[in-house]
C-alpha cells in the first residue's frame, strides 16, 4: 500500500487534537444531520404525500426518499473529492458539512403536501438529495484530512477517533428522536415536534462550520501544491486508471464496514421486536448500549491497528465480529435475559470497522487519495448499504438466521482481506 506522507513526528501534539476534536465534532453533527431522517419517516410520510393515499403506499414513498439520499452520495463525493485533490482538502471538508446545515434547516422549514401540494415532496426529495451529496463528501473527506494531518504511525487512531464520532452522530440522533417523542405527545410531534430536531441539526451544522474555520489544510497537500505535484489530468481517471487493486481493496473493506454497520446497529432493532418478540422499549435501550460500545470499539480498533498492522488487525479482528455477532443473535433467541450485555459485546465487535479507513487512505498516493477512498466508498456503500437490507430480509424467509450468517460471511471475507494484506506486508 502507499504510504501517507504525514509529518515526521511519532506522538500527537496539542494541533492534532484540536483537528482531531473538531473534525469529529463536525463528522458526529452532520451524521446526526444525515440519520434523523429515518427516524421520522412515518411522519414525514402523512405530511408530505396525499392524505388519500394507503398509509403502507406514504411510508414507502417517505422510505424512496430516504434512499435517495445514499444514492446522491457517489456523486457528491466525487465532486468533492475531485476538488478536494485539486483546490484543497479543508476547502470541500467545510462545504460538506455547509451544505449538510442548509439542507437540513430547509427541511425544518419545508411547507407539508397540505400547504403547496406536489411541490412539498418535490422539495423534500432536493433536500435529502443535497444531504446525499454532502454526506458522500464528509465521510472520506474527514478521513483524508486526519490522516494527512497526523503522525504516521498514528493515523488509525485518528481515523478510529473520527469513525467514533460519526457513530456517535447516529447515537445522538436516536437519543434526540426518543426525546422528542417522550416530550410531546403524537399529535404535538405531528403538527410541529418533528421540525424541533431538523432545526437542531441545521444550528449544529452552522456551529461545526464556524469550528472548522480554525483548522488548517493538511501538511501534505500543501507539499504537493509547492512541489507542483498535483493530479494533471482528472483523478478519477488516475484512479481507475492506475490503482484497480487498490479500489476492489477498498470497496471490499467498505462492504464489510456498511454491511455491519446496516445489520447489526441498523436493523436489529425491528429484528428484535419481529423475530424475538422482545418489546421495542427494550430493543431500542439495547441498540443504543451496541452504538455506545461501538464507539468505544472505534478508537480502540485504531489504535490497534497502528501497533500490530491492517493484516494481523483484520484476521483476528475479524473472527472476533463474527463469533461476538452470531453468538448474540443466537443467544438472544433462547434467551433474552442477558439483552444489554450481549447488545455490548456486538456492538463492540462491530468496532472493527474502526480500522477500514487506515487502510483505505493508505491505499492511495496523496495526490489522488481523496478521489480514490471517495470513489471506492460511495459506491461500495451504495451498493451494499442498500442492498444488504433486502438480502436479508428476503433470506430471512427461508433461513431464520439469515441476518447472522450474514454478519459471518462478511468476518470470513474480511478474514481473507487481512491474510492477503498480513501476507502483502511481509512481502
Amino acid at each position: 500500500m502507499t504510504a501517507v506522507a504525514a509529518p515526521g513526528r511519532r506522538l500527537l501534539d496539542g494541533r492534532d487534537y484540536k483537528t482531531l476534536a473538531l473534525s469529529a465534532l463536525g463528522g458526529a453533527l452532520e451524521f446526526y444531520d444525515f440519520i434523523i431522517f429515518v427516524f421520522f419517516v412515518t411522519v414525514l410520510g402523512h405530511l408530505f404525500f396525499p392524505p388519500e393515499i394507503p398509509e403502507w403506499v406514504q411510508q414507502l414513498q417517505a422510505f424512496g426518499i430516504f434512499a435517495a439520499g445514499y444514492l446522491a452520495r457517489p456523486l457528491g463525493g466525487l465532486v468533492m473529492a475531485h476538488f478536494g485533490d485539486k483546490l484543497g482538502r479543508k476547502r470541500m471538508f467545510t462545504l460538506s458539512i455547509l451544505l449538510m446545515a442548509l439542507s437540513t434547516l430547509g427541511i425544518a422549514v419545508l411547507p407539508t403536501y397540505a400547504s403547496i401540494g406536489i411541490a412539498a415532496p418535490i422539495l423534500l426529495l432536493t433536500m435529502r438529495v443535497l444531504q446525499g451529496a454532502a454526506i458522500g463528501g464528509e465521510v472520506p473527506g474527514a478521513w483524508t484530512f486526519v490522516s494527512e494531518h497526523v503522525p504516521v504511525h498514528r493515523i488509525g487512531l485518528a481515523c478510529g477517533i473520527l469513525t467514533c464520532g460519526l457513530t456517535a452522530g447516529i447515537l445522538l440522533g436516536s437519543l434526540i428522536a426518543t426525546a422528542v417523542n417522550v416530550v410531546f405527545t403524537p399529535d404535538e410531534v405531528m403538527a410541529y415536534g418533528w421540525r424541533i430536531p431538523f432545526a437542531l441539526g441545521g444550528v449544529f451544522g452552522l456551529v461545526a462550520v464556524y469550528l472548522r474555520r480554525w483548522l488548517d489544510e493538511t501538511p501534505v497537500f500543501r507539499e504537493l501544491k509547492a512541489a507542483k505535484a498535483l493530479s494533471a489530468g482528472l483523478p478519477l481517471g488516475e484512479v481507475l486508471r492506475a490503482h484497480k487493486g487498490a479500489t476492489i481493496l477498498s470497496m471490499l473493506l467498505t462492504w464489510m464496514l456498511s454491511g455491519a454497520i446496516v445489520v447489526a446497529i441498523l436493523m436489529t432493532p425491528t429484528l428484535l421486536q419481529t423475530l424475538y418478540k422482545i418489546p421495542a422499549g427494550e430493543a431500542l435501550t439495547a441498540n443504543s448500549i451496541a452504538t455506545l460500545f461501538l464507539t468505544v470499539g472505534c478508537v480502540l480498533a485504531g489504535l490497534t491497528v497502528d501497533r500490530i498492522g491492517a493484516g494481523r488487525f483484520f484476521t483476528f479482528g475479524s473472527v472476533f465480529l463474527g463469533a461476538a455477532t452470531f453468538y448474540f443473535y443466537s443467544s438472544v433467541a433462547s434467551d433474552a435475559s442477558s439483552l444489554f450485555l450481549l447488545s455490548a459485546l456486538a456492538g463492540f465487535s462491530v468496532g472493527v470497522i474502526g480500522a477500514v479507513p487506515y487502510v483505505l487512505v493508505k491505499a492511495f498516493p496523496p495526490a489522488v487519495r481523496f478521489t480514490g477512498v471517495s470513489f471506492a466508498y460511495n459506491i461500495a456503500y451504495a451498493i451494499f448499504g442498500g442492498l444488504t437490507p433486502l438480502l436479508v430480509t428476503v433470506a430471512l424467509k427461508s433461513d431464520p438466521m439469515a441476518h447472522a450468517h450474514y454478519l459471518v460471511f462478511l468476518s470470513v471475507m474480511g478474514v481473507g482481506i487481512g491474510l492477503y494484506l498480513w501476507a502483502k506486508d511481509r512481502h
